[in-house]
């Protein structure tokens, strides 16, 4: 059984996952965490719970998705992976952020890449990697089959749908995305969005006002 613990972090309300297994391994997905009391409290959780973070993936690359990546790795001594078409993002990082009106250095390269088809293991738990471009070339979400949920980033939301205006971004191949690969995930599936609350497949294709 996967536990989802979700940290809302920085500026932006970015919504920061750690997922863990019976074998204590974990997953941390997006890793936002800017402020120094964000990480740690990320430390205060693995610590607390006995969890060993043995992997650290990204749903994409915006620098609100990426503070924290260069703190997990260099204290825990884990791999980033993220799909290769969002790589470039982690060398804009810095500037994207000051248009923001915040600081932050450019993360170093990517340890790894991500790729549709493939999946995301930590201990005995796998997710499947689905490639969702749109909000940025290189986005992916992270599927549970057994678990029924999903992790979105920032493609889907509750009652809302990924911004496609930034670099690598298209409107088209957001909405394709979405109708023709989540969509179709059972109306059950939990999604887990990038920021904001929790919502579900079903939910989304009655309610959500840009897919219906």
């Amino acid at each position: 059984m996967i536990r989802i613990k979700k940290f809302v972090v920085n500026p932006f309300g970015e919504n920061s996952y750690v997922l863990s297994d019976e074998t204590m391994e974990a997953l941390v997905v997006d890793a936002g965490f800017y402020f120094q009391e964000e990480r740690e409290q990320l430390i205060h959780y693995l610590t607390e719970n006995g969890l060993k973070p043995v992997r650290l993936v990204n749903t994409h690359c915006h620098f609100d998705h990426v503070m924290g990546v260069d703190f997990i790795r260099q204290k825990f001594g884990i791999p980033f992976e993220c799909h290769a078409e969002d790589a470039f993002w982690l060398t804009l990082a810095s500037a994207q952020s000051r248009s923001f009106g915040i600081s932050m250095e450019n993360p170093a390269a990517a340890d790894g890449t991500i790729t549709e088809g493939e999946s995301v293991m930590f201990g005995r738990s796998p997710l499947r990697i689905i490639h969702v471009p749109g909000h940025s070339p290189g986005h992916v979400a992270f599927y549970a089959e057994q678990e029924h949920f999903l992790l979105a980033g920032d493609v889907l939301f509750s009652g809302g749908i990924g911004r496609s205006d930034l670099p690598g971004g298209n409107y088209a191949r957001l909405m394709q995305s979405i109708t023709e690969k989540l969509l179709v995930l059972p109306p059950e599936t939990t999604v887990y969005s990038g920021h904001g609350t929790e919502t579900s497949v079903g939910w989304e294709k009655t309610h959500n006002p840009y897919l219906i």
